[in-house]
């Protein structure tokens, strides 16, 4: 490390010197915060034993900042560009596997060449914040008379800069500052959130005044730096606007949750966002009044209770530029990481697409036994169906049709029967989990899980539970009796039946619990239906953001064949059904290919459904003639129950862990729920499983 200080001069530009230096810093592993810290008091303690190196680092750091452009380091990193979500995803996918060119003009080139490990945030964060003041004062602290006249006579070209240092930075971070606001006031003014929040075409947008005040505040502090008279105004009116415009953010957010949103407008917000968080944090670097309140950040607080507990008390505004500086390192060993473009979008994304999957699953959640008879019927309607949908697709693989063929009939088979069931009214048991997920986690408002009614969430948890266990009874209650129907029937009409011996002992085998991947094939049904629940939510999402019920009425053609009147009634019922709809659709599509996407892969993949193997299970009944051992009948049985609870807890674990990262839930009650749900179960087992008699006596609510 001594050898390399000697070779730095104060006038170099050659930016190889300091990745050497980050070189000596850097630790082996970046969790070895030990050595991290070692490292740099090392080099601490060597630049205040070696006052010449310190002056030469000094001047060598200024060089570096003074020939190279700052303002793209604040403007870019760690904020998303204006290019839009594909755009920005797919540059990101380019530079992970081909980085860009880096030149000696930007300071961020300097950040790339500096730190080129995508681990390197994690040991500068690491090293406490009292450490890094220490280097950075031992870097730029003005050497004493004596010891300055010593550092000249030895580097005689080395002439100490006219402009300070804190000058040196000033007029990036005041050209980022003018930038940042230029930008907001561009993306304030985006059609898709004009549009959307009408009140700003009303009422004078604060996005547009926030910039006005912006340039008025920053030509003030032009006058200043020219040497001219007077004194700059704080910036505390500035924060106002800002105020305002995180505030029409949050209600452009508010009402994207009930009339729905689009990746587009999701990529503004998120973007916009990260631009007025930057722009708070450079107003109050360049405040000279002293008396801005800093913009609220985890790292600005970290970095302060670090420097108090090292007893090195450090100001607001040092305190604001590290925290600044952690945060673009940490930004910047992420700008091309596809994982952080997606959480920060999609989870926005996905909590307006579970939150019309809550809505909907209202009506999959019963408060009483009433409704829980009304659930059973509903799902009994649903059963009956599915019991002809299981001698549609028998009688479709005795066509012995082509792979593509067979699956496009299986896949219509499903899905014109899961949408005349949807039609009907009736509930499909396996479609509850991904609607009731999103409903358990809408009752969850706590961030951090702290303030939450754990008894009506147990109470709701009991709810979902009996309900989806009615429902299944209920599927089975009419699937099995009118699949063996079905199968009587056709040996009375055709003499010989529907299923042969041999077909029916694969129909039992294929429900196997033991002797077979059944449950593993559930289990791939179960994130079908998760997926299918996905695909609902996010049409429900589409059908309120693009009014289809207006644009529905508005097809003159269609409202002159059918009438003004019923034209408005089907806008309005495909605006709210065209998630179950679609979603119904493309389940059936899962369901229909599963099985031939594995064949064409040589992938074991395929599908086992509950209501479905319950009807074969009947059917091979008939098959057999009714010889059927009672340990071939209890294992089947045992099978198409196993199958159905696979169904059930892999959807509806899957939809709830999705709902909760949507709305950025860390729920840590697990196991006081848990016991919670244990007296309900024991104070009351029987209303634990069949509901109180009335909604009124429901606790919780």
């Amino acid at each position: 490390m001594i050898s390399l200080l000697e070779r730095i001069a104060p006038d170099s530009k050659d930016i190889g010197l300091m990745v050497e230096l980050f070189d000596t810093l850097r630790p082996r592993r970046p969790t070895d915060a030990a050595q991290a810290t070692a490292n740099v008091r090392t080099l601490t303690q060597l630049l205040k034993g070696q006052p010449v190196q310190a002056r030469a680092l000094h001047g060598y750091v200024r060089t570096i900042l003074a020939t190279r452009r700052h303002t793209s380091l604040y403007t870019e990193i760690g904020v998303l560009s204006n290019d839009g979500f594909f755009t920005e995803l797919k540059r990101r996918i380019a530079y992970r596997v081909l980085p860009p060119a880096l030149g000696d003009e930007y300071l961020s080139d300097a950040l790339d060449q500096l730190l080129y490990k995508k681990t390197d945030h994690r040991w500068i964060r690491a090293v406490p914040a009292a450490d890094w003041m220490a280097l950075f004062d031992v870097v730029f602290a003005p050497l004493p008379p004596a010891e300055a006249d010593i550092a000249a006579h030895a580097d005689a070209e080395a002439q100490p800069p006219a402009e300070t240092d804190a000058g040196l930075m000033l007029p990036g971070l005041l050209e980022a500052i003018r930038t940042l606001s230029y930008r907001v006031c561009a993306i304030g003014l985006e059609p898709k959130l004009t549009n959307f929040h009408t009140e700003m075409e009303t009422f004078e947008s604060p996005f547009m005044v926030q910039n006005v005040e912006v340039n008025a505040h920053l030509d003030a502090h032009a006058r200043l730096m020219a040497g001219e008279a007077g004194d700059i105004e704080d910036a505390r009116h500035l924060l106002v606007m800002l105020d305002q415009c995180d505030a029409v953010v949050a209600k452009i957010r508010k009402k994207a949750l009930l009339q729905g949103t689009s990746i587009a407008l999701t990529y503004l917000l998120v973007a916009l966002t990260q631009s007025i968080d930057r722009l708070r944090k450079l107003l109050f670097l360049v405040d000279v009044s002293g008396e801005l309140p800093s913009a609220p950040t985890v790292d600005l607080d970290a970095v302060a209770a670090e420097a108090a507990q090292a007893q090195r008390p450090i100001s607001p505004h040092r305190a604001a530029a590290l925290a600044l500086a952690l945060e673009l390192i940490a930004a910047h060993n992420n700008k091309y990481t596809v994982g952080d473009l997606l959480a920060d979008n999609i989870n926005l994304l996905a909590r307006n697409v579970t939150e019309n999957a809550s809505r909907t699953g209202e009506h999959y959640v019963a408060d009483d036994r009433r409704e829980l008879g009304g659930m059973f019927l509903s799902s009994g309607g649903a059963g009956l169906v599915i019991g002809f949908m299981a001698l549609f697709k028998i009688l479709m693989s005795y066509l012995r049709a082509a792979p593509l063929v067979e699956a496009f009939l299986y896949s219509m088979n499903y899905s014109l029967g899961f949408m005349f069931i949807h039609l009907l009214h009736f509930t499909v048991a396996t479609k509850q989990p991904a609607m009731t997920a999103s409903r358990i986690a809408a009752g969850l408002h706590s961030k951090d899980g702290r303030h939450i009614d754990l008894d009506s969430m147990a109470e709701l948890i009991a709810k979902v539970l009996r309900t989806q266990i009615v429902a299944v009874f209920g599927n089975l209650f009419t699937a099995i009796p009118t699949a063996y129907a079905i199968a009587l029937g056709y040996k009375a009409l055709t003499g010989h039946h529907l299923v042969t011996p041999d077909k029916a002992m694969h129909l039992l085998h294929d429900i196997d619990p033991i002797g077979s991947p059944a449950l593993f094939y559930a289990a791939i049904a179960g994130v079908c239906l998760f997926v299918a629940g996905l695909i609902s939510g996010y049409y429900d999402n589409q059908a309120l953001y693009t009014r289809w019920a207006q644009r529905i009425g508005q097809l003159r053609g269609l409202g002159r064949l059918l009438g003004q009147a019923r034209l408005r009634r089907l806008g309005l019922y495909m605006e709210n059904n065209l998630g179950g709809l679609m979603g119904n659709f493309y389940f059936g599509i899962l369901l229909g290919g599963m099985g031939t996407l594995g064949y064409l892969l040589g992938l074991p993949l395929d599908i086992r459904h509950v209501t479905f193997s319950s009807a074969n299970f009947a059917t091979a009944l008939v098959g057999l003639d009714h010889h059927m051992s009672w340990q071939l009948a209890l294992r089947s049985v045992a099978g198409f129950l196993a199958i159905g609870a696979v169904n059930l807890l892999v959807s509806f674990g899957l939809a709830l862990w999705v709902a909760l990262r949507s709305r950025q839930v860390r729920f840590a009650h697990s196991w006081r729920l848990l016991k919670i749900l244990g007296r309900h179960f024991l104070s009351a087992p029987l209303d634990f499983f069949i509901g109180a008699k009335t909604a009124q006596i429901t606790q919780g609510e």
